[in-house]
């Protein structure tokens, strides 16, 4: 795959027959895109890096301080070298020059003769498209083989022994934080290039390591490397590598894709497990089918609904499932789903510290959201519902049935968020739990009719105001601040909430009262579905 010319082997044409180097002996085995002339001493504008550069040093005579600087620039500009006519603008190469030529390796190249510039390029460049061209090639072929091999490959370790072979340089693929290595190294050997691999620089500048990510469902799913020791990677390598990295994504897609048809199956059985009528052996059985159940440390139920006047969503549901399950499981957690009418039933169990699976879970959600996969579909969540986690797999359908109360709860109150755990919910869940015995409007309006009526009339904002004193512990300069007030319209209002609830209302069981009345209304009366979050997948 050697598509690039070097200095050294530019040395060999017939022009530089009279040549001589110099200085940077070390530099010529530097790749040259392009050569120039150039007679200008000021050049940072004028390079793109990899140039060969001809002079007849007419720029700087014999201004050893204007050379050095060219020099400079050269370096800085990453060219590849500098070709120079000794004659009648320059007669010899100042010490100076040399010094700093040898310690950036960069080769100073002199004629003794006069030679024809124009055909020194003409020769190069017609080299270079040359290959070009046969670079064009080089990648269609691999290119092509490639896509013969993904059908009938087993394992990625096929593709990037392929890609091995074809470039002849060590590879690298980095999946669930495991680094297999092509050809295979010694541990010592291993050791280094990993630590190579942590310090990569991908700044865009030409380096000797090249890094692709491979990306699955707009993912990053894994990471592809291609490491050269000698010199910097060629273009070449570098599309191969994108090539390759795009192939090993469409191997890891069928693959997942497989997996997730036939996890359809499971439906069954799963419903059966939610619902109770699974016994623990036959739920053993299933899951030493999918999973290592010894693993496996408890898990947890989510419910993730989308909006009900929404119309079905357009785009393959297998395909979603897989881009969840891929996310859920970076974070720790084995996914099973069963899709409903208009939800899906994730069911998460845990295959990390029972300490953090909240948090991961948390994550898990917050990266769905903010990806450019689910602003991308057409698939408005609405609601998502987390139950209790539990350790005991054969109480899983518990979680279930905690996980449908959470989003019976989060219909009937106004939320910022679309995400609720049911561990977190408290008081509303104590007023369910009521509610379906006893009908607590006409409670509710004993205690908090006055302030109501009071704020429809004058638009007052008792209620605000009373919800966040109560919730500032009864620290008038904190409420203050919270309500955007002054303190004294904020003495004003207490006042009349004083005479609307009584001069008592702080008092501890009161206030508790209170407290207990501002949620179920919030729970009863609030209600306003246009508030809540859409998140479109």
């Amino acid at each position: 795959m050697k598509s690039y010319l070097t200095v050294n082997e530019i040395l060999g044409r017939k022009h530089f027959v009279c040549s001589e180097v110099i200085a940077g002996k070390k530099g010529l085995n530097n790749m040259v895109k392009w050569v120039h002339i150039m007679e200008v001493t000021n050049v940072n504008k004028l390079l793109n890096g990899n140039e060969l550069i001809l002079s007849t040093g007419v720029g700087w005579k014999e201004n050893k301080e204007v050379f050095i600087s060219f020099l400079h620039q050269l370096i800085e500009c990453r060219a590849v070298g500098l070709c120079i006519e000794i004659g009648i603008y320059t007669s010899e190469i100042p010490p100076e020059v040399v010094n700093i030529a040898n310690e950036h390796d960069f080769p100073i190249i002199i004629f003794h003769e006069e030679v024809p510039f124009v055909e020194i390029t003409q020769d190069i460049h017609s080299m270079l498209i040359n290959q070009h061209y046969q670079m064009i090639s080089d990648l269609e072929n691999y290119s092509q083989q490639l896509n013969k091999l993904l059908l009938t490959i087993n394992h990625p370790q096929e593709i990037l022994t392929f890609f091995h072979k074809y470039t002849n340089l060590q590879v690298a693929l980095r999946l669930n934080e495991v680094t297999t290595l092509i050809p295979h190294a010694s541990p010592t050997k291993e050791k280094e290039i990993l630590h190579l691999l942590n310090q990569i620089d991908t700044n865009g500048e030409q380096t000797s390591i090249g890094l692709q990510r491979v990306q699955v469902l707009n993912q990053d799913y894994a990471e592809l490397y291609l490491l050269c020791h000698e010199r910097y990677l060629t273009e070449l390598e570098l599309l191969a590598l994108d090539r390759t990295a795009t192939a090993l994504a469409q191997h890891f897609l069928r693959d997942l894709y497989v997996e997730e048809r036939r996890r359809i199956a499971e439906t069954e059985w799963m419903t059966k497990w939610l619902t109770g009528e699974l016994s623990h052996e036959k739920l053993m059985h299933y899951l030493e089918e999918s999973i290592h159940p010894t693993a496996i440390d408890g898990g947890v139920v989510a419910v993730c609904k989308w909006s009900s006047d929404s119309e079905q969503p357009s785009f393959d549901l297998t395909y979603f499932k897989l881009f969840i399950r891929n996310l859920f499981e970076q974070e720790g957690f084995h996914l099973f789903t069963i899709e409903k009418h208009n939800y899906i039933v994730l069911l998460l169990l845990n295959k990390r510290s029972y300490k953090t699976w909240k948090k991961r879970i948390t994550d898990g959600i917050s990266r769905l959201m903010d990806t450019d996969y689910q602003k991308k579909r057409n698939f408005p969540i609405q609601l998502i519902g987390i139950g209790s986690y539990y350790q005991d797999l054969r109480d899983i359908g518990k979680s279930y049935e905690k996980a449908i109360d959470t989003i019976k709860i989060q219909e009937k109150i106004e939320s910022s968020t679309t995400i609720h755990f049911y561990d977190d919910l408290h008081m509303f869940r104590v007023i369910s739990l009521v509610q379906q015995h006893k009908d607590l409007r006409d409670v509710v309006m004993e205690y908090l009719e006055p302030v109501i009526n009071y704020d429809k009339k004058y638009n007052a904002k008792l209620m605000e105001t009373l919800k966040t004193y109560l919730a500032c512990q009864g620290s008038k300069q904190e409420t203050a601040k919270k309500l955007f007030i002054v303190r004294q319209t904020l003495y004003h209002r207490i006042e009349k909430l004083e005479k609307l609830l009584g001069s008592d209302f702080m008092q501890p069981e009161k206030r508790m009262a209170i407290e207990f009345m501002l949620m179920t209304y919030e729970y009863l009366f609030t209600v306003n579905s246009t508030s809540k979050l859409s998140y479109k997948l």
